[in-house]
């Protein structure tokens, strides 16, 4: 089927596409969706039709000519991009079959003579959705914020079917009612802190290029990792517990989820992997460097409307382009027992607020687009592989919708993003939903055997914190 009657230009691939294709550096995005219903294959083809195939990145191919590489707008035939297997629904394990069919997914590439994404229709009642949907998608098309906005446009309210779902906008500070002389010195001292904090960044980015690498832990992958399949479990927390233990302890989501995230990894450490609660072992644990490699994209959100407009108009483009315009920044975690399980969020805002005033993320994109254009996208890709070598993890939070969402009429019960294709054994996702917040986690499962227990972990620790919170009452900070 044509993707419409307007002509679209052929584009360049951005650096960090370019990167995404190296031979070592093949990444992909899976977004799994759990609706409460059957889905109908013929509705979803009717949906993408009038939408995402509209997208110029999703009605396009890839080109490769010597070190060009352009995105050709081409016919898409949707009969090549909607899987729909046959599945059995009497099987004895559905949610193992849905894990099993997922890890095959990472082990597959996709044909470069096509666009770049598929969708795959799993009609299989599991232990929580009717059914269930993957998309796939190559990185190369975009980053994970633009392409969860876009996912986020061919969806609509379930309670308003006419309606765009609506996200959390970040709120801008108000004005500063601070004397000018002090709002001076204050403005001063924060430019001062970020530009050490910038500089501090920079050496520690290329002391990790170069040499300082994390502890090898039961976490860290081994050689090759990036080319193994990869297992995907996820489960799905209360929103408002979060927001309760934020609430008490005046943080962020951001600091909350930080710290569920090190208390969960702390105790996989100390339960799972033989650590007991004994000073030596706490002492061992406080020794662990174990860092986090976070992609931060660095383009203002132009928002749900702004895309549902712009695959109305099919060839126009927002004025901050597509692609992926994402820096990396390299997030410390604290790992160890802690007497008191509200620490793990003090220790996670601390992080979280100097990372804040610091140009880490603009400054290593600039450094990735300056070694694409001088050395070329394999020495390139190389670097970035060294890099993300020498951490432990990758490392998300994604916002969603604030209310529920149907996808082509099918209401949706959770997503469930990830990331494959990088030189990690873990990656830790946390995507929003409604009063819900899903935690994704993709293994190696040569490196963590049973991703169940982690999950376990992470979930258990936001209850331990949830509990601490509550009995410390108004004084939790």
């Amino acid at each position: 089927m044509a993707n419409g009657d307007d002509e679209v230009e052929e584009a360049e691939l951005s650096p960090a596409a370019r990167i995404f294709h190296a031979p070592r550096f093949n990444c992909h995005i899976l977004s799994i969706i759990g609706c409460s219903s059957a889905v109908d294959p013929a509705v979803i083809k009717l949906g993408l039709q009038q939408t995402l195939i509209k997208h110029p990145r999703f009605s396009s191919k890839l080109n490769i000519k010597g070190r060009k590489m352009k995105w050709i707008p081409t016919t898409v035939n949707l009969q090549d991009h909607i899987i729909n297997p046959k599945v059995d629904p009497n099987m004895e394990s559905p949610d193992r079959f849905v894990e099993d069919y997922i890890s095959h997914l990472t082990t597959m590439t996709m044909e470069i003579t096509k666009p770049l994404w598929e969708l795959h229709i799993l009609n299989i009642k599991t232990s929580n959705a009717q059914s269930i949907c993957v998309l796939k998608i190559h990185h190369s098309i975009g980053d994970g914020a633009s392409l969860m906005s876009l996912l986020l446009a061919c969806t609509r309210k379930t309670s308003d079917p006419e309606s765009l779902p609506t996200i959390p906008v970040q709120k801008r500070a108000g004005s500063n009612t601070t004397s000018g002389v002090w709002w001076f010195f204050l403005a001063t001292w924060m430019v001062l802190r970020m530009i050490w904090n910038t500089l501090v960044d920079l050496i520690l980015f290329s002391a990790t290029v170069l040499f300082l690498k994390d502890t090898k832990t039961p976490f860290k992958g081994t050689s090759r990792v990036d080319l193994k399949p990869k297992r995907l479990v996820y489960r799905t927390v209360s929103l408002d517990d979060i927001k309760l233990v934020k609430t008490k302890m005046n943080t962020t989501i951001n600091d909350v989820i930080l710290g569920v995230t090190q208390a969960g990894l702390s105790r996989y450490l100390n339960q799972e992997c033989g650590e007991n609660d004994k000073k030596g072992g706490e002492a061992k644990q406080n020794k662990i460097r174990l860092r986090a490699t976070v992609l931060m994209n660095l383009r203002p959100t132009p928002g749900i409307q702004s895309l549902a407009e712009l695959m109305s108009k099919e060839s126009k483009q927002t004025k901050w382009g597509w692609g992926n315009r994402i820096g990396y920044i390299v997030l410390p975690f604290k790992i160890g027992i802690q007497k008191e399980a509200l620490e793990y969020v003090r220790q996670a805002k601390a992080t979280i607020d100097r990372k804040k005033l610091s140009l880490e993320a603009p400054c290593t994109f600039r450094i990735a687009k300056l070694a694409v254009d001088i050395f070329g996208v394999k020495v390139a890709a190389g670097i970035a592989h060294r890099f993300l070598s020498n951490t432990t993890m990758a490392y998300s939070n994604v916002v969603g919708p604030l209310e529920e969402i149907s996808f082509y009429g099918h209401p949706i019960l959770f997503l469930a993003p990830t990331v494959y294709g990088h030189p990690h054994a873990l990656t830790i996702h946390y995507q929003s939903y409604f009063n819900k917040m899903t935690i994704v986690v993709a293994v190696d499962p040569d490196v963590i055997p049973n991703p169940h227990k982690l999950c376990d972990h992470l979930e258990e620790s936001l209850n331990i914190i949830k509990n601490a919170a509550l009995d410390k009452g108004p004084d939790a900070a």
